[in-house]
């Protein structure tokens, strides 16, 4: 990412002045969803819709968050020894995360993840970690090289914890 121009770019919440209906990443369930859940998720709180605007003012790709929780006996046993003794941990969940497939491979996905990672450490609900449900091999992979590591019976649902988070943004 570095020597790039990312100044005219921005990333917002969903509105109505975004068109979603052009937007294609390639993955049908990602572009469904964005063009006719996305809206609705956002109305009714389950999820906050983000969407990078491009200079020109097209959606250039997306991302949700929301809040979540897991239970402690699901996290890897060298993070569980580190945690308080809760039933459930509470995370942030990066549900979503696709960029439309006219502006892939110019790094845009780690710029989207960078501002949602960002963004649940900024927030003021407290989240020990942020989760992804990684949709395939492709997208574990992606997160991997980000520094998520993997739950032990769930290979696609990866989490990077909040404090690891924070060394970043130092």
């Amino acid at each position: 990412m570095a020597g790039k121009d990312w100044g005219n770019l921005r990333v917002e919440l969903l509105g109505q002045q975004h068109d979603r209906a052009a937007f294609e990443s390639g993955v049908e369930p990602l572009d469904r969803y964005f063009r006719t859940q996305a809206g609705q998720d956002a109305r009714k709180h389950m999820a906050a819709p983000f969407v990078l605007v491009l200079p020109d003012g097209t959606v250039g790709g997306y991302y949700t968050l929301s809040a979540m929780a897991v239970n402690v006996g699901e996290w890897p046993e060298a993070t569980v020894r580190k945690l308080p003794r809760y039933p459930l941990i509470p995370a942030t969940l990066l549900g979503r995360l696709a960029v439309d497939r006219r502006h892939q491979g110019r790094g845009y996905g780690r710029f989207l993840l960078a501002d949602a990672l960002y963004r649940a450490l900024r927030s003021e609900v407290a989240s020990f970690a942020v989760i992804v449900d990684a949709k395939d091999e492709a997208a574990r992979r992606f997160y991997e090289r980000e520094s998520f590591l993997p739950f032990p019976d769930r290979p696609l649902m990866l989490f990077r914890p909040m404090a690891d988070i924070a060394a970043l943004f130092r």
